[in-house]
């Protein structure tokens, strides 16, 4: 008797990513509480019933897919720039510029999810708080690896992660309500100027001038 062929399993795979991409949009656009399930399904495509198929956990399982797939791009994106070897603060440039350029393509509707999830969950949200944390812990692991890669203490290098992507979120938040890229360009702006005092010079950057 011949062996049975293997499952298709490419068009599960499709649903399950439609699903993903519905709730990643949804995040941005209207946050977690601001889509239903029915509204989602019909967004992606999928039928009724499939959601539980490919997360059993409902909802709140697929919100925390779409978290962790953002988690992984903007990782990814990070990792890139990185790879380039290029001074830390040519990288954050770029990233932030990416990110600004991102939601005036979207008319300033499209957010970042993860500051989107994380005003409105609550203490009874763990999934979901737990995947918001390991998401920021990596964009402040790879920030902080950039700024020790030129020299910056271990604790400084951290310290200064955070600082970047707190401004970074509440310039995002700020961006979008008054529909202005303004208080991402300030941010921007201040936070690499900071940074151009903070960091140790490179061939790129030429030593200060002592103040007379």
């Amino acid at each position: 008797m011949p062996s049975p062929a293997p499952p298709d399993t490419t068009a599960a795979t499709n649903t399950r990513e439609r699903l993903v991409q519905a709730m990643s949009r949804a995040l941005q656009q209207r946050g977690y509480h601001g889509i239903g399930l029915a509204e989602l399904l019909a967004e992606a495509g999928a039928p009724k019933g499939v959601l539980y198929h490919h997360f059993p956990g409902g909802k709140q399982a697929l919100a925390v897919a779409a978290i962790d797939a953002t988690a992984a791009h903007i990782h990814a994106s990070l990792d890139r720039l990185a790879a380039e070897q290029a001074p830390p603060l040519p990288v954050l440039a770029g990233w932030l510029q990416m990110a600004q350029a991102q939601l005036e393509r979207s008319t300033y509707e499209r957010g970042c999810p993860l500051a989107t999830v994380a005003l409105e969950s609550t203490a009874a949200d763990v999934a979901l708080r737990d995947a918001l944390a390991r998401a920021f812990e990596g964009i402040r692991v790879r920030l902080a690896r950039l700024f020790g890669r030129s020299g910056v203490p271990e604790d400084r290098a951290a310290a200064l992660a955070a600082l970047v992507v707190s401004s970074y979120e509440g310039a995002l938040i700020q961006a979008r309500v008054a529909r202005s890229g303004a208080p991402m360009t300030a941010a921007a702006e201040a936070l690499l100027t900071l940074l151009r005092h903070e960091l140790p010079p490179t061939p790129a950057q030429p030593p200060r001038k002592a103040a007379p």
